[in-house]
Protein backbone atom coordinates (compact mmCIF):
# COMPACT_ATOMS: atom_id res chain seq x y z
CA UNK A 1 0.00 0.00 0.00
CA UNK A 2 1.40 3.36 -0.83
CA UNK A 3 -0.61 5.15 2.67
CA UNK A 4 -2.79 7.24 0.49
CA UNK A 5 -5.44 4.46 -0.02
CA UNK A 6 -7.37 4.61 3.32
CA UNK A 7 -8.48 8.42 3.67
CA UNK A 8 -9.52 8.05 -0.15
CA UNK A 9 -11.64 4.67 1.39
CA UNK A 10 -12.61 6.58 4.07
CA UNK A 11 -14.17 9.06 1.67
CA UNK A 12 -15.88 6.78 0.17
CA UNK A 13 -17.46 5.26 3.25
CA UNK A 14 -18.19 8.97 4.42
CA UNK A 15 -20.21 9.05 1.20
CA UNK A 16 -22.38 6.27 1.86
CA UNK A 17 -22.62 4.88 -2.03
CA UNK A 18 -19.93 2.03 -1.76
CA UNK A 19 -20.97 0.25 -5.22
CA UNK A 20 -20.41 1.23 -8.58
CA UNK A 21 -20.41 5.39 -9.06
CA UNK A 22 -18.40 8.42 -9.63
CA UNK A 23 -15.15 7.25 -8.01
CA UNK A 24 -15.43 3.83 -10.51
CA UNK A 25 -15.49 6.11 -12.96
CA UNK A 26 -12.47 8.75 -12.25
CA UNK A 27 -10.39 5.53 -11.39
CA UNK A 28 -11.21 4.00 -15.11
CA UNK A 29 -11.15 7.74 -16.70
CA UNK A 30 -7.59 7.60 -15.42
CA UNK A 31 -6.40 3.98 -16.51
CA UNK A 32 -7.68 4.98 -20.06
CA UNK A 33 -5.92 7.81 -20.19
CA UNK A 34 -2.91 6.75 -19.38
CA UNK A 35 -2.66 4.08 -21.93
CA UNK A 36 -4.06 6.84 -24.65
CA UNK A 37 -7.72 4.79 -24.76
CA UNK A 38 -10.78 6.51 -25.38
CA UNK A 39 -12.99 4.35 -23.29
CA UNK A 40 -12.45 2.23 -19.90
CA UNK A 41 -14.72 0.03 -17.96
CA UNK A 42 -14.11 -1.10 -14.88
CA UNK A 43 -14.86 -4.51 -13.77
CA UNK A 44 -14.50 -7.26 -11.08
CA UNK A 45 -11.12 -8.80 -12.66
CA UNK A 46 -9.07 -9.44 -15.67
CA UNK A 47 -11.07 -12.58 -16.12
CA UNK A 48 -13.79 -11.36 -16.63
CA UNK A 49 -12.42 -8.31 -18.64
CA UNK A 50 -11.63 -11.00 -21.01
CA UNK A 51 -14.70 -12.77 -20.69
CA UNK A 52 -16.86 -9.08 -21.19
CA UNK A 53 -14.63 -8.62 -24.05
CA UNK A 54 -15.54 -11.87 -25.67
CA UNK A 55 -19.19 -11.65 -25.03
CA UNK A 56 -19.30 -7.87 -26.12
CA UNK A 57 -17.73 -9.24 -29.76
CA UNK A 58 -20.65 -11.83 -29.98
CA UNK A 59 -18.46 -14.65 -29.10
CA UNK A 60 -20.19 -17.83 -27.73
CA UNK A 61 -21.51 -21.33 -27.92
CA UNK A 62 -19.40 -23.43 -31.33
CA UNK A 63 -16.96 -20.74 -31.69
CA UNK A 64 -13.12 -21.21 -31.38
CA UNK A 65 -10.57 -19.11 -29.63
CA UNK A 66 -6.77 -19.58 -30.14
CA UNK A 67 -5.05 -18.90 -26.70
CA UNK A 68 -1.16 -19.71 -25.85
CA UNK A 69 -0.34 -22.43 -23.95
CA UNK A 70 1.78 -20.49 -21.89
CA UNK A 71 -0.58 -18.21 -19.29
CA UNK A 72 -2.26 -18.14 -16.38
CA UNK A 73 -5.16 -20.47 -16.99
CA UNK A 74 -7.44 -17.51 -16.69
CA UNK A 75 -6.92 -16.79 -20.17
CA UNK A 76 -8.91 -19.91 -21.19
CA UNK A 77 -11.26 -20.02 -18.51
CA UNK A 78 -12.71 -16.96 -19.60
CA UNK A 79 -13.20 -18.45 -22.96
CA UNK A 80 -14.51 -21.35 -21.60
CA UNK A 81 -17.17 -19.08 -20.02
CA UNK A 82 -18.36 -17.96 -22.99
CA UNK A 83 -19.19 -21.64 -23.97
CA UNK A 84 -16.76 -20.89 -26.72
CA UNK A 85 -13.65 -23.56 -26.97
CA UNK A 86 -10.28 -22.30 -26.15
CA UNK A 87 -8.13 -23.65 -28.62
CA UNK A 88 -4.48 -23.98 -27.26
CA UNK A 89 -1.04 -23.14 -29.20
CA UNK A 90 2.18 -23.37 -28.79
CA UNK A 91 4.83 -20.48 -27.79
CA UNK A 92 7.78 -18.23 -29.21
CA UNK A 93 10.85 -19.86 -27.67
CA UNK A 94 12.54 -16.28 -27.37
CA UNK A 95 9.27 -14.07 -26.02
CA UNK A 96 7.07 -16.97 -24.36
CA UNK A 97 4.54 -15.27 -25.88
CA UNK A 98 2.01 -16.61 -28.75
CA UNK A 99 3.72 -18.07 -31.61
CA UNK A 100 2.25 -16.27 -34.99
CA UNK A 101 3.12 -19.88 -36.99
CA UNK A 102 1.45 -21.89 -34.52
CA UNK A 103 -1.34 -19.55 -34.30
CA UNK A 104 -2.07 -19.43 -38.19
CA UNK A 105 -2.08 -23.39 -38.41
CA UNK A 106 -4.65 -23.12 -35.81
CA UNK A 107 -7.32 -21.26 -37.59
CA UNK A 108 -10.56 -23.21 -38.46
CA UNK A 109 -13.55 -21.87 -40.06
CA UNK A 110 -14.69 -22.20 -36.28
CA UNK A 111 -11.98 -19.12 -35.45
CA UNK A 112 -13.20 -16.44 -34.40
CA UNK A 113 -10.85 -14.52 -32.33
CA UNK A 114 -7.13 -14.38 -30.38
CA UNK A 115 -6.49 -13.63 -27.25
CA UNK A 116 -2.76 -12.78 -27.15
CA UNK A 117 -1.11 -12.67 -24.21
CA UNK A 118 1.83 -10.05 -22.85
CA UNK A 119 3.91 -12.14 -20.93
CA UNK A 120 5.77 -9.89 -18.16
CA UNK A 121 5.33 -7.40 -19.95
CA UNK A 122 6.98 -8.90 -22.97
CA UNK A 123 4.58 -7.36 -26.50
CA UNK A 124 3.56 -10.53 -28.09
CA UNK A 125 3.75 -10.14 -31.83
CA UNK A 126 1.32 -7.65 -32.78
CA UNK A 127 2.12 -6.49 -36.03
CA UNK A 128 1.74 -10.17 -37.73
CA UNK A 129 -1.08 -10.93 -34.97
CA UNK A 130 -2.94 -8.42 -36.61
CA UNK A 131 -1.86 -8.74 -40.27
CA UNK A 132 -3.39 -12.25 -39.84
CA UNK A 133 -6.34 -11.38 -37.94
CA UNK A 134 -7.14 -9.09 -40.55
CA UNK A 135 -6.56 -11.15 -43.44
CA UNK A 136 -8.96 -13.82 -41.75
CA UNK A 137 -11.40 -11.79 -40.19
CA UNK A 138 -10.84 -12.59 -36.25
CA UNK A 139 -11.51 -10.14 -33.50
CA UNK A 140 -8.41 -9.59 -30.97
CA UNK A 141 -8.51 -9.40 -27.71
CA UNK A 142 -5.10 -8.27 -25.94
CA UNK A 143 -4.81 -9.93 -22.20
CA UNK A 144 -2.34 -7.25 -21.02
CA UNK A 145 -3.19 -7.97 -17.53
CA UNK A 146 0.88 -7.82 -16.90
CA UNK A 147 1.31 -4.95 -19.42
CA UNK A 148 -0.02 -2.22 -17.85
CA UNK A 149 2.04 1.30 -19.52
CA UNK A 150 4.09 -0.96 -21.26
CA UNK A 151 4.34 0.02 -24.87
CA UNK A 152 5.34 -1.50 -28.30
CA UNK A 153 5.99 0.62 -31.35
CA UNK A 154 4.61 3.93 -29.89
CA UNK A 155 1.45 2.69 -28.22
CA UNK A 156 0.06 1.03 -25.35
CA UNK A 157 -0.26 -2.77 -25.01
CA UNK A 158 -4.25 -3.00 -24.69
CA UNK A 159 -4.55 -0.68 -27.15
CA UNK A 160 -4.41 -2.60 -30.33
CA UNK A 161 -6.71 -5.41 -30.83
CA UNK A 162 -10.77 -4.59 -29.99
CA UNK A 163 -10.19 -4.28 -26.66
CA UNK A 164 -7.57 -4.43 -24.26
CA UNK A 165 -7.74 -6.30 -20.73
CA UNK A 166 -6.08 -5.25 -17.38
CA UNK A 167 -5.66 -6.95 -14.17
CA UNK A 168 -5.76 -4.58 -11.16
CA UNK A 169 -5.29 -8.12 -8.60
CA UNK A 170 -2.64 -8.00 -5.82
CA UNK A 171 0.57 -8.63 -7.18
CA UNK A 172 0.28 -5.98 -10.12
CA UNK A 173 2.08 -3.23 -10.56
CA UNK A 174 -0.95 -1.33 -9.24
CA UNK A 175 -3.79 -2.77 -7.31
CA UNK A 176 -7.59 -2.69 -6.45
CA UNK A 177 -7.73 -6.23 -4.40
CA UNK A 178 -9.19 -7.62 -6.75
CA UNK A 179 -10.67 -5.75 -10.34
CA UNK A 180 -9.92 -5.02 -13.87
CA UNK A 181 -10.51 -2.62 -16.34
CA UNK A 182 -11.30 -2.87 -20.41
CA UNK A 183 -10.02 -0.42 -22.49
CA UNK A 184 -11.47 -0.06 -25.82
CA UNK A 185 -12.06 2.85 -28.97
CA UNK A 186 -14.82 1.61 -30.07
CA UNK A 187 -17.68 3.47 -28.58
CA UNK A 188 -20.20 0.60 -29.79
CA UNK A 189 -17.87 -1.92 -27.52
CA UNK A 190 -17.76 0.46 -24.83
CA UNK A 191 -21.63 0.55 -24.81
CA UNK A 192 -22.09 -2.80 -25.15
CA UNK A 193 -19.45 -3.17 -22.15
CA UNK A 194 -21.12 -1.32 -20.30
CA UNK A 195 -24.32 -3.36 -20.48
CA UNK A 196 -23.05 -6.51 -19.81
CA UNK A 197 -21.19 -6.00 -16.62
CA UNK A 198 -24.76 -4.36 -14.69
CA UNK A 199 -27.43 -6.55 -15.79
CA UNK A 200 -27.71 -5.14 -19.36
CA UNK A 201 -28.20 -1.44 -18.22
CA UNK A 202 -26.24 1.10 -20.66
CA UNK A 203 -26.47 3.49 -17.71
CA UNK A 204 -26.37 3.17 -13.59
CA UNK A 205 -29.46 2.40 -13.01
CA UNK A 206 -31.86 2.91 -9.42
CA UNK A 207 -32.21 -0.68 -8.56
CA UNK A 208 -36.36 -0.66 -9.12
CA UNK A 209 -37.52 0.91 -12.39
CA UNK A 210 -34.86 0.93 -14.79
CA UNK A 211 -35.00 -0.29 -18.24
CA UNK A 212 -32.58 -3.30 -19.45
CA UNK A 213 -32.79 -3.77 -23.13
CA UNK A 214 -30.15 -6.48 -23.13
CA UNK A 215 -29.12 -9.15 -20.97
CA UNK A 216 -25.92 -8.45 -19.10
CA UNK A 217 -24.52 -9.68 -15.45
CA UNK A 218 -23.13 -8.15 -12.75
CA UNK A 219 -19.27 -7.66 -12.92
CA UNK A 220 -18.98 -3.75 -11.68
CA UNK A 221 -15.49 -2.62 -9.70
CA UNK A 222 -17.16 -0.55 -6.99
CA UNK A 223 -16.21 2.59 -5.59
CA UNK A 224 -14.37 1.30 -2.54
CA UNK A 225 -12.23 -0.72 -4.82
CA UNK A 226 -11.63 2.17 -7.30
CA UNK A 227 -10.29 4.28 -4.11
CA UNK A 228 -7.73 1.93 -3.62
CA UNK A 229 -6.65 2.52 -6.90
CA UNK A 230 -6.69 5.66 -6.97
CA UNK A 231 -4.29 5.75 -4.10
CA UNK A 232 -2.43 3.13 -5.81
CA UNK A 233 -1.71 5.46 -8.81
CA UNK A 234 0.15 7.93 -6.67
CA UNK A 235 3.08 5.91 -6.61
CA UNK A 236 2.64 4.51 -10.10
CA UNK A 237 5.83 6.06 -12.02
CA UNK A 238 8.11 5.03 -9.11
CA UNK A 239 7.29 1.70 -8.95
CA UNK A 240 7.53 1.50 -12.86
CA UNK A 241 11.12 2.77 -12.39
CA UNK A 242 12.04 0.62 -9.66
CA UNK A 243 10.86 -2.36 -11.85
CA UNK A 244 12.85 -1.05 -15.35
CA UNK A 245 15.92 -0.78 -12.68
CA UNK A 246 15.51 -3.92 -11.50
CA UNK A 247 15.81 -5.76 -14.96
CA UNK A 248 18.51 -3.57 -15.67
CA UNK A 249 20.70 -4.87 -12.95
CA UNK A 250 19.68 -8.69 -13.13
CA UNK A 251 20.34 -7.78 -17.19
CA UNK A 252 24.03 -6.45 -16.41
CA UNK A 253 24.57 -8.65 -13.46
CA UNK A 254 23.80 -12.15 -14.96
CA UNK A 255 24.69 -11.37 -18.46
CA UNK A 256 27.92 -13.95 -18.17
CA UNK A 257 26.53 -16.24 -15.61
CA UNK A 258 26.61 -19.75 -16.89
CA UNK A 259 22.65 -21.68 -16.74
CA UNK A 260 20.18 -18.82 -16.67
CA UNK A 261 19.54 -16.07 -19.55
CA UNK A 262 17.32 -13.04 -18.26
CA UNK A 263 14.15 -12.78 -20.93
CA UNK A 264 15.04 -9.24 -22.63
CA UNK A 265 12.68 -6.57 -22.48
CA UNK A 266 12.81 -3.61 -25.06
CA UNK A 267 12.93 -0.77 -22.53
CA UNK A 268 14.95 1.66 -24.67
CA UNK A 269 11.19 1.17 -26.87
CA UNK A 270 9.05 1.36 -24.33
CA UNK A 271 8.46 -2.42 -23.16
CA UNK A 272 7.65 -2.21 -19.00
CA UNK A 273 8.35 -4.87 -17.11
CA UNK A 274 5.98 -6.01 -14.74
CA UNK A 275 8.21 -8.93 -13.25
CA UNK A 276 11.84 -10.25 -13.78
CA UNK A 277 11.79 -13.56 -15.74
CA UNK A 278 14.69 -15.88 -16.66
CA UNK A 279 15.00 -19.35 -18.46
CA UNK A 280 16.82 -21.52 -15.75
CA UNK A 281 18.58 -24.84 -16.11
CA UNK A 282 17.97 -26.50 -12.82
CA UNK A 283 14.83 -24.29 -12.68
CA UNK A 284 13.86 -25.86 -9.41
CA UNK A 285 16.88 -26.99 -7.77
CA UNK A 286 17.72 -22.62 -7.99
CA UNK A 287 14.05 -22.18 -6.26
CA UNK A 288 14.93 -24.16 -3.54
CA UNK A 289 18.22 -22.50 -3.32
CA UNK A 290 17.20 -18.59 -3.27
CA UNK A 291 14.09 -19.44 -0.68
CA UNK A 292 16.71 -21.15 1.39
CA UNK A 293 18.86 -17.98 1.42
CA UNK A 294 16.03 -15.17 1.83
CA UNK A 295 15.16 -14.62 -2.15
CA UNK A 296 12.25 -16.22 -2.89
CA UNK A 297 10.93 -16.80 -6.63
CA UNK A 298 8.02 -17.67 -8.65
CA UNK A 299 8.08 -21.01 -10.78
CA UNK A 300 6.08 -19.90 -14.14
CA UNK A 301 2.92 -21.57 -14.70
CA UNK A 302 2.74 -25.12 -16.11
CA UNK A 303 1.87 -25.23 -19.30
CA UNK A 304 -2.36 -24.91 -19.85
CA UNK A 305 -2.30 -28.16 -22.01
CA UNK A 306 -0.91 -30.06 -18.75
CA UNK A 307 -3.64 -28.77 -16.60
CA UNK A 308 -6.62 -31.29 -16.40
CA UNK A 309 -9.29 -28.76 -17.90
CA UNK A 310 -7.05 -28.60 -21.08
CA UNK A 311 -5.22 -31.72 -20.98
CA UNK A 312 -3.52 -32.62 -24.88
CA UNK A 313 -0.43 -34.63 -25.41
CA UNK A 314 3.16 -32.37 -25.31
CA UNK A 315 3.64 -33.56 -28.63
CA UNK A 316 1.66 -30.99 -30.42
CA UNK A 317 3.84 -28.16 -27.74
CA UNK A 318 7.55 -28.91 -27.81
CA UNK A 319 8.22 -25.21 -26.91
CA UNK A 320 5.95 -24.62 -24.03
CA UNK A 321 7.08 -28.24 -22.80
CA UNK A 322 10.59 -26.89 -22.66
CA UNK A 323 10.39 -23.41 -21.12
CA UNK A 324 7.75 -24.62 -18.60
CA UNK A 325 10.47 -26.35 -16.77
CA UNK A 326 12.66 -23.43 -17.43
CA UNK A 327 10.85 -20.45 -16.55
CA UNK A 328 11.13 -19.06 -13.44
CA UNK A 329 10.49 -15.03 -11.86
CA UNK A 330 13.14 -13.72 -10.36
CA UNK A 331 12.48 -11.33 -7.02
CA UNK A 332 10.87 -8.20 -8.23
CA UNK A 333 9.10 -6.38 -5.37
CA UNK A 334 8.83 -2.82 -5.51
CA UNK A 335 10.61 -2.57 -2.15
CA UNK A 336 14.25 -4.01 -3.32
CA UNK A 337 17.07 -1.66 -3.35
CA UNK A 338 19.90 -1.87 -6.32
CA UNK A 339 21.96 -3.66 -3.32
CA UNK A 340 18.92 -6.30 -2.92
CA UNK A 341 18.93 -7.11 -6.67
CA UNK A 342 22.94 -7.35 -7.14
CA UNK A 343 22.72 -9.58 -4.10
CA UNK A 344 19.83 -11.91 -5.79
CA UNK A 345 22.47 -12.16 -8.66
CA UNK A 346 25.19 -13.11 -7.05
CA UNK A 347 23.05 -15.94 -5.25
CA UNK A 348 22.12 -17.09 -8.53
CA UNK A 349 26.04 -16.82 -9.52
CA UNK A 350 27.04 -19.17 -6.92
CA UNK A 351 24.61 -21.84 -7.65
CA UNK A 352 25.67 -22.02 -11.05
CA UNK A 353 29.36 -21.39 -10.10
CA UNK A 354 29.95 -18.87 -11.79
Amino acid sequence: MTGSELGLVKGVLDSNFLNDGDVTEKFTGKIAKLVDAKFGVGVTSGTSAIYLSLVALGIGHGDEVIVPDITFIATANAVSMTGAKPVLIDVDLSTLNLSVTSMEAAITSKTKAVVPVHVSGRAADMDNILRVCRQRNLAVVEDAAEAFCSRHNGRHLGTFGQTGCFSFSPNKVITTGQGGVIVTNDEVIFQRLRELKDQGRPVRGTGGADVHDRIGFNFKLTNLQAAVGLGQLEKLDTRLERIRQTYQIYRDELAEAKGIRVLPFKTDKGEQPQWIDALAERRDELDSFLAENGAGCRRFWFPLHTQKPYLQSDSAFPNSTRLGRQAIWLPSAFQMTDDDVRHVSRLIAKFYGT
